[in-house]
């Protein structure tokens, strides 16, 4: 008869889950969708940056009110990177794990795995641990690329870089969390589109706050804030988006706080606690609705 693993044992099965997960993956050309479509970005990206720049040459690097165009043009350039590389990141997090559970399980590709001594929960973990262990270096390199991309391309480069690139690696991990809950008990398709209209709530609560910002409403600035943390990777983005101009002064700072798809908003150590706590939240619900499941 066999006896439930012990904790090792069972952080060793995870990370088997991780990786066979990671082989099936490479079988069905993940990867080389995300391949594709990140090498189309950086392509326009680039292009995109380097445009920028000449008519920022052009207009002149500064002005008698001091703005250099210079900075507002790449530290937009590299916010409208980082919301596209978490983008892609929530693309690549909800490819490895839409159908990770209610999905295997139709294909009967579930069941045999289930049996002790292997826990329901440690089989999320790895799914998780596998998800997480691709997306968030995927979105902290692409970051990097871009922003070398806008060094190389204009001669800007951020302020503050671990902040920002933590806060992407951590926002798709809370990304890919969400979308394995999700396929608990949603098919396939309905859990992708249920993540993907998450992700643009988040957008939508970011474009609310600039609103708020712009109308100077404070009622909406509220609104806008609870979203926002009530998904934590869109204050993560505009966190990260405040750190790589945390040094910018004057009007070039207000400039770029407004952001290209959600302003700026600074955060200290409350917001990492939250994205913390709500990340062990959802994966605790997660255990609980895979317990539950009759397979």
């Amino acid at each position: 008869m066999s006896t439930p693993l012990e904790p090792p044992g069972r952080l060793r099965a995870a990370l088997i889950v991780a990786r066979f997960s990671l082989r099936e993956s490479l079988r069905r050309r993940v990867f080389v969708v995300i391949a594709v479509l990140t090498l189309i970005f950086l392509v326009l990206y680039g292009l995109a940056t380097w445009q920028a720049f000449e008519a920022a040459d052009e207009f002149g690097t500064g002005t008698a009110s001091g703005v250099d165009a210079g900075t507002v043009v790449g530290a937009t350039m590299a916010g409208l990177a980082m919301f596209a590389t978490l983008f892609l990141g929530t693309i690549l997090a909800v490819f490895l794990t839409l159908g990770a559970v209610r999905g295997d399980a139709e294909r009967g590709l579930l069941q045999p795995l289930l049996v002790r001594p292997l826990p329901r929960h440690t089989l999320l973990l790895g799914r998780w641990l596998g998800a997480t262990a691709v997306c968030a270096p995927y979105v902290v390199v692409i970051a990097l690329a871009s922003f070398a991309l806008t060094r190389a391309l204009g001669g800007w480069w951020p302020d503050r870089l671990a902040g920002p690139l933590l806060g992407l690696a951590l926002g798709v991990a809370i990304i890919a969390a969400l979308s394995l809950a999700g396929s608990i008990v949603l098919a396939s398709t309905a859990n992708g589109i249920a993540v993907f209209m998450l992700f643009g709530a988040g957008l939508t609560a970011g474009l609310l706050g600039q609103i708020a910002e712009a109308i100077g409403s404070d009622g909406l600035d509220d609104i806008a804030r609870v979203a926002t943390w009530a998904l934590p990777f869109e204050a993560l983005y505009q966190a990260g988006l405040a750190e790589i101009t945390i040094d910018t002064v004057g009007f070039a700072r207000l400039a770029i706080d407004l952001g290209p798809f959600g302003g700026a908003e600074a955060a200290g150590a409350g917001l990492w606690l939250w994205s913390l706590g709500y990340l062990a939240a959802v994966g605790g619900a997660a255990v609980a609705a895979f317990a539950r499941r009759d397979l």
